[in-house]
């Protein structure tokens, strides 16, 4: 029996320059691993239809629903800087846009499904490991508030995939994304010259994602806005993509691609854990930076829409530009409230650069550091004490101006994140065959500021074994 979901495909009626069409590539034994029942019901589909083998089958890539329009996304992109004319999805396939009860329009695609016109040698597959990663962490950014694709299903092939030389367990991740057009997406069209598919783009992600925008310029404002909220909000939780390239920035302004990232333990703005990152252009403190850079080229590519031409780039860079001050105002009302400020002013930024600056210094678990603001542990965590205690004086001094600073700061630093080393052991363990482990994980991190004496072991910050000081791109 074949399934039949709402789907309207926007996307795949733009011309067919856009993509590639192809149907995802069937696997040989697909077992369900998990199922993000409260998404699924979100998007109006029954989790119970999804989890028959029916569903699975849909899940899997071995029968496409009723009303899909299955396809490659054709982009390019700047990766670590250097450009790539064509790159696209090439080992995954969006289903098509399913549209939710509330009208919300939402892609759906198979990641992990097979060759692709775009797969550049590749077999087009996943392995389990960065299936479950991206599954947790995509949902714990979910439920911490940031915008963020989600996880809807992963499961199993029942077939092994070649990496570093060794067989691994073959996945399949069902992502569901707002859209995903990325920066990488219009890069694709101007480095072909294409005006034409650019202003199709541009109508495509205006009607899709910012339907207030009055032509590009107001689109690359948009844009520019919703990446500053973005990346504060990595900022606030200590999260480093590991891989911002131009293809891996999402217009819709939500967090896409998890491959080497992580969530920090110790705090240093120069952190780096992707392996493939050798020169920290993507270290956490680079990211505001590296985002700017990537709008640049989004700006570059808008200019054959926007008239004359030096009053477009005029006009184009102080939208850019705009990202900064955006930027610094919701750095400084993100990290006000973890310090329990309600409403911060630029009076109040020394206090939170001083408290980094000692938490770096003093090799502080950035987590744990800010939430023992909360249940006043948070001395406990700097190497030298002292360093907290003649910062606190100040801190004191400015929360007796606030009504409850304690709710505020309970509101805004989560209790668990997904740890690097709980993740990998999650993932160790599900090569084995044992799920509990990612499944606890999972339930964990679906309430993060949910205080449990039981799940103490997953708030911890690891021992000096269980550090991972390397991530690893989801190939």
């Amino acid at each position: 029996m074949t399934m039949t979901l709402p789907f309207d495909n926007s996307y795949a009626r733009l011309p067919e320059r856009f993509f590639a069409r192809l149907d995802p590539a069937p696997v040989r034994a697909p077992a369900l691993l998990a199922l993000n029942r409260d998404l699924a019901l979100r998007l109006g589909l029954d989790p119970d239809a999804l989890a028959t083998p029916e569903g699975v089958a849909m899940l899997s890539g071995n029968a496409v629903p009723a009303g899909a329009a299955p396809l490659a996304q054709a982009y390019a992109g700047h990766q670590f800087g250097g450009w790539v004319p064509t790159l696209g999805d090439g080992r995954a396939v969006l289903l098509g846009e399913i549209v939710a009860p509330d009208g919300a329009r939402f892609d759906l695609q198979l990641k992990g499904a097979g060759q692709t016109p775009f797969s550049r040698r590749g077999d087009g597959r996943a392995w389990l490991g960065p299936v479950l990663r991206e599954y947790l962490v995509s949902e714990a950014m979910a439920a911490f508030g940031v915008p963020t694709t989600r996880a809807l299903a992963a499961v199993a092939t029942g077939e092994v995939v070649v990496r570093d030389a060794m067989g691994r367990p073959g996945a399949v991740l069902t992502r569901v994304a707002a859209s995903h057009i990325r920066v990488g997406t219009f890069q694709y069209f101007a480095a072909r010259g294409d005006t034409e598919a650019l202003s199709l783009l541009a109508d495509q992600v205006i009607a899709r994602h910012y339907p207030e925008a009055q032509g590009p310029l107001e689109l690359l404002r948009a844009v520019v806005a919703a990446q500053a909220r973005l990346i504060a909000a990595w900022m606030a939780l200590g999260f480093i993509h590991g891989v911002m390239n131009t293809d891996n920035m999402a217009v819709s302004g939500e967090t896409i691609d998890y491959g080497p990232c992580a969530f920090m333990d110790a705090y240093h703005p120069s952190t780096v854990f992707s392996s493939i990152d050798q020169y920290g252009r993507y270290a956490y403190a680079n990211q505001p930076q590296i985002a700017v850079w990537n709008l640049a080229q989004l700006a570059t590519c808008l200019l054959p829409l926007m008239g004359d031409r030096d009053a477009a780039i005029e006009a184009a860079t102080a939208a850019v530009n705009e990202f900064v001050p955006l930027y610094q105002t919701e750095w400084l009302a993100r990290f006000g409230r973890k310090i329990g400020l309600a409403a911060a002013t630029p009076e109040d930024q020394p206090l939170i650069e001083s408290l980094l600056c000692r938490m770096a210094s003093e090799r502080a678990d950035f987590t744990r550091s800010f939430r023992g603001l909360v249940t006043g542990t948070a001395r406990a965590e700097f190497a030298e004490p002292l360093a907290f205690d003649t910062w606190a004086p100040d801190w004191q001094a400015r929360l007796a101006r606030e009504a409850d600073p304690q709710a505020v700061m309970a509101a805004a630093n989560p209790v668990r994140i997904p740890r690097n080393h709980r993740v990998e052991e999650a993932i160790a363990a599900a090569v084995e065959g044992e799920l509990a482990p990612f499944t606890r994980l999972s339930a964990a991190l679906a309430d993060p500021f949910a205080a449990d004496p039981a799940l103490a072991d997953l708030e911890a910050a690891p021992r000096p074994h269980e550090i991972v000081h390397r991530t690893f791109c989801g190939t």
